[in-house]
């Protein structure tokens, strides 16, 4: 805190945001959010499939 002998300046205090924060995108919205990688090639969609095929297809 300053005092008025303390000459250095005060920093400024954040501004409150009064947005409605339901307009505004969360990390759950995107498909990376809900864990899904982001498009490749043909390489990289082989190893999704091998890595998330469930175990009673071989």
């Amino acid at each position: 805190m300053s005092t008025p002998s303390d000459p250095r300046p005060r920093e400024p205090k954040p501004a409150l945001v009064f947005d409605d924060p339901l307009d505004q995108q969360s990390a759950d919205d995107t498909d990376r959010g809900w864990g899904d990688r982001p498009s490749g090639d043909s390489a990289s969609d082989l190893k999704r499939f091998l890595d998330e095929k469930p175990p009673h297809h071989i």
